[in-house]
């Protein structure tokens, strides 16, 4: 097992240095893909990067989305053999302290796709908050299932092989949607979504890349191809469901 940092940056730049700082315990590579940010941010993230040996900088420069970045990032990284990528944000809200309990769950679990489940304070915008709800009651859904507490956290760690199998057979959401698509398609798929708790941080003065109008109609746009491809997928999710109870039955 070969472990990788990947971090989609748009116009971060003034956080990206404390994030691949914080990065650097780890001693794993990382790559960090330049989502077309505006030419100042971009001149500064180069810069950043650059001061960095274990830094590999992707720049795009059209701004494709975050999803269209994680992707490319990703299909690198199985390019270079390795067999997990770890993405962490650029905009310094994860909590890089929990890296080691992502990799050990990961490495105990190699299948699976492991993600941070947030644990929110008092700096969370309330609506963010709130918002949220809506989605993880579609997941439920979408999935037939609670296993899935939350699907919006991009601190997450992906077992390349399911990804890029995954990616080849279906274009997933490019923009704010990619998140919570790629985890309910593999779960669909039947890959194993584990979650560790993480504090999540809304750093004052932070920027956010979310457009209200325009991001939400995309995310209501994919839960409605999310709820149509659970209805085509419903003997099988069932059949996922009904299976444990059929093996307890058994039991002597």
């Amino acid at each position: 097992m070969s472990y990788c940092f990947i971090i989609p940056c748009y116009n971060h730049s003034t956080t990206l240095q404390a994030t691949l700082t914080g990065l650097q315990p780890y001693h794993l590579p990382i790559v960090v893909i330049d989502d077309g940010s505006a030419a100042e941010h971009g001149v500064r993230i180069r810069q950043v990067c650059d001061g960095f040996n274990n830094v590999e900088l992707l720049t795009k420069t059209v701004n494709a989305g975050k999803g269209a970045a994680v992707i490319s990032a990703i299909q690198l990284a199985s390019q270079r053999g390795y067999s997990h990528a770890l993405q962490v944000d650029a905009d310094g809200q994860h909590n890089l302290n929990d890296i080691p309990r992502l990799i050990e769950r990961s490495r105990a679990h190699p299948e699976a796709l492991v993600s941070g489940q947030p644990l929110y304070d008092s700096s969370v915008p309330k609506a963010r908050l709130y918002g949220r709800y809506a989605t993880h009651v579609w997941v439920w859904i979408e999935t037939l299932s609670l296993t899935i507490p939350d699907s919006m956290c991009g601190f997450r760690v992906y077992p390349l092989a399911a990804f890029v199998t995954l990616s080849n057979k279906v274009r997933i959401g490019r923009r704010m949607d990619f998140d919570t698509e790629v985890m309910v398609r593999l779960y669909w798929q039947g890959t194993p979504v584990l979650f560790i708790p993480t504090r999540v941080i809304y750093p004052e003065g932070g920027t956010s890349n979310f457009r209200v109008w325009r991001d939400n109609l995309m995310i209501s746009w994919m839960h409605t191809r999310l709820f149509f491809g659970m209805l085509v997928r419903l003997p099988m999710l069932l059949g996922r469901k009904l299976r444990p109870a059929a093996a307890l039955q058994k039991r002597p």
